[in-house]
């Protein structure tokens, strides 16, 4: 392991301006996807809706990194140039996630736990291979107003996070280490805010008991949110404020940066909470963004499988990585949703 090398990538990917495209969705969820917009998923369907956006002009001056599915790291262009190599020649770092999902935890109704961490030794090196720099593993925390989590999931879930994460230093490869609170349900902000907490503890302590070194990884959390359900959605400026608490008192200035997950936010609300962040000014890390749905909504809507819309599909994809990248700075308003 070469923690100065893990530290150079993990800064590229979130330099000025610039945060991660999250393109790694399974093959169910992209199913589902295409599914809304009446596509087939097939794999040549799929191949060709990641090459629309890797292709996009001036992407890379907002993307410093690609997360790929496992299918995707191992296809090419129509021109035959392998995805990895294609964003690597614009300066856009590849990466690949590694885990299998997340499956009920034995014996905790309402939990689960992510699993994949058999063979990925191996595996993880096979994708060093194919051009992979860093990769991801994702955690799903259930949350509801009282009971769940439970102390024994998290902790579940925050030791498979360091397992994972010094699996991959070992291997060469920066961790991105996503612990996500679900913003389902009816709970409060106040409740993902203590959930929050106790979860970046937990995985804070199990990646520093793992001798996982803070300076060679990148931290992927949830906003803290009110749930979708929740009788009173909390102002702009109030996530901004909790959120930010919850990452000063637990998250290490030694972390090289934060990259926020969407959640099931709004490509509009996403944006907003990133420069509400930004705008509070210099905190130890830069904060910035690694988004699925909330850069690829408006890509979809306006594909819809046709060629002839390509072109506009891609100009959706720039707009928002603009959007974000200026938001990565605390220089986003809404009134540029139209302007743009």
């Amino acid at each position: 392991m070469n923690v100065n090398e893990l530290n150079s990538v993990a800064n590229t990917i979130v330099a000025k301006q610039k945060g991660v495209l999250a393109a790694d969705e399974s093959t169910p969820t992209i199913q589902k996807r295409f599914a809304a917009i009446h596509v087939e998923s097939t794999e040549e369907n799929r191949r060709r809706y990641r090459e629309i956006l890797f292709t996009t002009d001036g992407i890379e001056h907002a993307i410093g990194g690609v997360i790929l599915f496992d299918e995707t790291l191992r296809q090419s262009t129509r021109e035959g140039v392998p995805f990895p190599r294609l964003l690597a020649d614009r300066g856009i770092v590849p990466g690949i996630k590694v885990d299998q999902g997340a499956k009920a935890l034995a014996l905790h109704p309402g939990e689960k736990v992510t699993e994949g961490l058999d063979g990925l030794r191996d595996r993880l090196a096979g994708y060093r291979q194919l051009g992979a720099q860093f990769a991801k593993w994702r955690a799903v925390i259930e949350i509801d107003s009282r009971d769940l989590p439970s102390a024994f999931g998290i902790h579940a879930n925050a030791h498979a996070l360091a397992r994972y994460a010094a699996l991959c230093q070992e291997a060469g490869l920066v961790p991105i280490v996503e612990p996500e609170i679900l913003m389902d349900g009816d709970h409060g902000i106040e409740r993902c805010e203590t959930v929050t907490a106790r979860v970046l503890q937990a995985v804070f302590a199990e990646l520093d008991a793992h001798r996982v070194r803070f300076e060679g990884m990148l931290l992927k959390p949830n906003m803290v949110i009110a749930g979708k359900k929740s009788a009173r959605q909390a102002s702009v400026q109030e996530v901004a404020e909790a959120t930010l608490r919850c990452l000063r008192r637990y998250v290490p200035a030694a972390v090289p940066g934060i990259v926020f997950l969407s959640g099931g936010q709004s490509a509009e609300d996403a944006t907003d909470h990133l420069n509400a962040m930004n705008a509070m000014g210099p905190q130890p890390w830069p904060l910035s963004f690694s988004y699925g749905r909330a850069l690829q909504a408006p890509v979809l809507a306006a594909w819809q499988g046709q060629e002839s819309q390509v072109m506009a599909a891609q100009r959706a994809l720039l707009k928002r990585c603009r959007l974000n990248g200026l938001a990565r700075d605390g220089k986003y308003s809404r009134a540029m949703e139209t302007a743009a």
